[in-house]
């Protein structure tokens, strides 16, 4: 059985009905979630735990290899280190058994909407190990970036790019409430057409906004 490692409010709503102190209940289980998310797959008599956590440079080696075998575009180790160092909140790596299977990367944008500054969550790079996949593992690494991106950096959107034919991805994407805003033609170094999918995260998002600081990159759907 899977356990839900975002129901967050949920868990703590469940726990006012039996606790006077449920303020205090409420701010422990977010800190424990996020910091770490555990799941259960059982397969047969074995049970696999997965822990989503914060990157540490210890990591970086795994992290680079998940990259360059799972993943068509690929990133020199300093490339990493760099995001890591700058928006440490949106770097999560997910692990099992002692051994990361799983990471997703973002970083911050600052750009200017009407004279004034505006944040844009980016997701760089995220991948799961094959026979660790449709177990939930990337579902929960957005989820936790994403609320790095929010919560920590106070970002007011988070965009994406990914393949066009790479429709599992997009199919998660869309499961996480983020829309194709238009096609970027040959994005990638193969040539291949690639998606800009963007989700808002603040009120101030609106469909001007999101045209003005993202509109130049992409051609209509």
């Amino acid at each position: 059985m899977k356990v839900s490692a975002y129901n967050i409010y949920d868990e703590a709503i469940g726990c006012r009905k039996h606790f006077s102190f449920y303020p205090v209940v409420i701010v422990w289980v977010a800190f424990k979630t996020l910091f770490d998310v555990r799941f259960s797959d059982r397969g047969g008599a074995m049970q696999k735990q997965y822990i989503i956590r914060r990157f540490n440079p210890k990591d970086l080696d795994n992290v680079v290899k998940l990259n360059w075998v799972f993943l068509p575009e690929n990133y020199p180790s300093f490339f990493f280190l760099e995001n890591y160092t700058h928006w440490p909140e949106a770097f999560l790596v997910a692990e099992s058994e002692g051994k990361i299977v799983g990471y997703v990367m973002c970083r911050v944008e600052e750009k200017y909407y009407r004279f004034s500054p505006i944040k844009l969550g980016h997701v760089l790079s995220i991948a799961v190990e094959k026979k660790h996949r449709r177990q939930g593992i990337a579902t929960a690494l957005m989820k936790g970036a994403e609320g790095g991106l929010v919560n920590t950096y106070g970002v007011d959107l988070v965009y994406l790019e990914v393949r066009i034919s790479n429709e599992p991805a997009i199919s998660l994407y869309k499961k996480l409430d983020y829309r194709v805003l238009g096609i970027m033609p040959k994005y990638y170094s193969d040539g291949e057409d690639g998606y800009l999918m963007v989700k808002p995260v603040s009120e101030r998002a609106d469909e001007r906004f999101i045209s003005a600081v993202l509109g130049y990159r992409v051609k209509s759907k």
